[in-house]
């Protein structure tokens, strides 16, 4: 289980710090794409494209970049992506088994891909208490095929603005983590 403080010696972390966190990650993302020369897609629900759209800030991008899916609600994961409804209302769309459904579908769904990344959780406010600031990042690998589920918790009492800026810098990282493993795989 990751939990990350969003303090930095006693101060929250700035706008302009979080933004330059993501942009670092994202451009460390688009450099192992290129040395591994892997494509990736997204399917992202409460961070609504931010991960996807972080990684399109980067110049040159396009070579790695498929594309993303925002499958926000339910309707939308259930159609887009063919997530079974039953999942969808018990356990819930935040859940594991979700993620990881969402990360192999939007894989399965765009053949060039050769990883994906998957993003769903309740970030608040007015989530159910045992929710609230739950997450679950997916990262999944066409070949060989494995995945890797994360499970996230975001600070109580921090916005919904810095609890999405955290998620989208994690799921960068995490992503990059794995095509870091995939070079090491290759050697």
């Amino acid at each position: 289980m990751e939990y990350k403080e969003c303090l930095d010696s006693g101060f929250r972390i700035s706008q302009a710090q979080s933004h330059m966190t993501i942009t670092s990650s994202a451009r460390r993302v688009a450099r192992l794409l290129k040395s591994t020369g892997l494509k990736v897609v997204f399917a992202e629900s409460c961070t609504g494209g931010l991960v996807c759209g972080s990684l399109t800030k980067v110049p040159g991008i396009s070579e790695h970049h498929c594309g993303g899916m925002v499958v926000y609600r339910n309707e939308t994961k259930a159609a887009f992506l063919d997530i079974p409804r039953k999942n969808l209302n018990d356990p819930g769309p935040v859940r594991r088994p979700v993620a990881e459904l969402m990360a192999r579908r939007v894989l399965d769904r765009t053949p060039e891909a050769d990883l994906s990344a998957a993003v769903t959780g309740h970030l608040g406010p007015n989530a159910p208490a045992n929710l609230d600031g739950l997450v679950f990042v997916a990262i999944a690998v066409r070949n060989p095929a494995t995945i890797a589920i994360h499970e996230l918790h975001c600070r109580p009492r921090d916005s919904r603005v810095v609890r999405q800026r955290w998620v989208v810098e994690r799921a960068l990282e995490l992503l990059a983590d794995a095509l870091a493993g995939q070079i090491e795989s290759r050697s």
